[in-house]
């Protein structure tokens, strides 16, 4: 099985927990929380994947790191993933918990890359057409500025892509002269 399957079953078994428990956006903090300590430290990310190192060493760390800082149900969570040896996947269990988060709550993430850094305006108008146009009921909006598009955008949503960049047109207009020359 993959680990992409093995941590979807996972990050749905603790949703489910979460919303039985009634504290699901809390657990999505903590989810938060786990994936930017084990981002900014290389070492936990290592020794969660080493199979050498010890459970009760694993869920010593953890505890120590976590213990009143998370809800407990998570720090339980943690403890039964290292005890049933998954502490590899961790953190992809943490990453598609904030996935499933967003499709249980309809938030959906998008990307636009613009020659110019776009203002609060015109990102607020660009979340409100994006929601609309994919009926989510909340659009969280990564920004990124590449001053090769020329000018325009180029926004992503999942696996959809549409590009209204200078760059973009120039392109298609190249493919057009470049098919139709005898």
């Amino acid at each position: 099985m993959s680990v992409f399957t093995v941590a979807s079953r996972y990050a749905k078994s603790l949703i489910d927990l979460s919303k039985e428990q009634g504290n699901l956006d809390a657990v999505k903090g903590d989810m938060e929380q786990f994936i930017a300590v084990v981002k900014q430290n290389a070492e936990l990310a290592a020794v969660l994947k080493n199979p050498i190192i010890k459970q009760d060493k694993k869920r010593s760390i953890l505890s120590a790191l976590f213990d009143g800082k998370v809800q407990a149900s998570v720090l339980s969570f943690f403890h039964m993933l290292v005890t049933k040896g998954r502490s590899d996947i961790l953190n992809d269990v943490a990453i598609e918990f904030i996935r499933e988060y967003r499709v249980e709550k309809g938030i959906v993430q998008a990307t636009v890359t613009s020659a110019v850094p776009l203002s609060e305006e015109n990102l607020a108008q660009l979340k409100a057409q994006i929601a609309q146009e994919i009926r989510a009921n909340e659009v969280v909006l990564d920004t990124k500025v590449d001053a090769a598009l020329i000018g325009g955008f180029v926004i992503k949503v999942g696996d959809r892509q549409v590009d209204v960049s200078i760059a973009g047109r120039l392109n298609k207009l190249e493919k057009h002269f470049a098919a139709n020359v005898i």
